[in-house]
């Protein structure tokens, strides 16, 4: 469990990996479906068993597999977009009209690291026109969005401050989106995880900050993230593995590449588009708009 990574389906895959494992993990549920075209995999951890397996809190966890996206034609960044909001829309709690905060995790001034400041941007915020204009917003769902940005330059951790933003405008449930780590390359910018155990930022890249969850702000929290890099060290073991030296572990090479992660070289076209699809997948779960009415909005 050496590997760095932030997406579930993974460490389930390590841990089969590392122990050999043919039959169902014990505490750990999958199934794999597919939604507006592309490959969707659910792994429930179902309890502590689980949970200490495959190192993840128990929760559901949906990965969304973007096949084809890399083409970046345009209806796939739409199918993108409704398969991220129905997906999501499954895991929201309470009522259609129940508000919500969106919270944008990351800080801004690092491209790989944007995701969530950049999906704030396509977030149809509602909270004040419902409270300002009911007559004319009244069917819509109230909804605030902050992009909480990093302690380094804030002086604040981002859950310190959702705890106050929580208290203040008393949400149903906070959806966090966040840049994530994977250990392949193959899923980097092309995979959206939605999980509802919450999220703890930075844990992937070995700089971890408060937990964000239920727990910590009282409300439920749903996590959506992109991987947007992978770990050096991890990298560079599994390549190893593929050339026969298996026995190499990301430890071992841990030192040489410390502080050092691989992100494609487009990173910043790609991380401009994919905080599109989340934005708009979190508008449109959270209203009953069509995708073309909601861009029309938000422009």
């Amino acid at each position: 469990m050496t590997r760095r990574t932030d997406l579930a389906l993974e460490a389930r895959e390590l841990f089969a990996a590392s122990t050999g494992e043919k039959t169902a993990l014990e505490g750990v549920k999958a199934t794999d479906s597919e939604r507006e075209g592309f490959p969707v995999t659910t792994v429930e951890v179902l309890d502590e068993t689980g949970a200490k397996a495959i190192g993840k809190p128990v929760g559901k966890y949906v990965t969304l597999t973007l096949t084809g996206i890399e083409n970046r034609l345009p209806q796939d960044f739409d199918r993108a977009a409704r398969a991220v909001g129905s997906l999501l829309r499954e895991l929201l709690p309470g009522e259609k009209t129940a508000p919500v905060l969106v919270a944008g995790l990351g800080n801004r001034d690092i491209t790989p690291d944007c995701i969530g400041p950049g999906a704030v941007k396509y977030t149809f915020v509602t909270r004040h026109l419902v409270k300002e204009m009911p007559d004319q917003f009244g069917t819509l769902r109230p909804v605030s969005a902050v992009a909480a940005g990093v302690t380094g330059s804030t002086g604040v951790e981002s859950g310190e401050l959702l705890r106050g933003v929580v208290e203040k405008v008393s949400p149903a449930c906070v959806i966090a989106a966040d840049a994530l780590a994977s250990r392949s390359l193959s899923r980097v910018c092309t995979t959206v995880q939605i999980a509802d155990s919450g999220i703890v930022p930075g844990s992937g890249v070995g700089n971890s900050r408060a937990e964000i969850s239920r727990a910590t702000l009282g409300v439920p929290v749903i996590a959506v993230g992109v991987p947007t890099i992978v770990d050096a060290a991890t990298l560079a073991s599994d390549v190893a593995a593929e050339a026969g030296q298996a026995d190499l572990e990301p430890e071992a090479l841990r030192t040489a590449a410390k502080g050092l992660l691989v992100t494609p070289r487009d990173i910043d076209a790609q991380v401009a588009a994919l905080s599109r699809v989340v934005g708009l997948g979190i508008s449109l779960a959270l209203q009953d708009l069509e995708l073309d009415d909601l861009t029309a909005l938000l422009s």
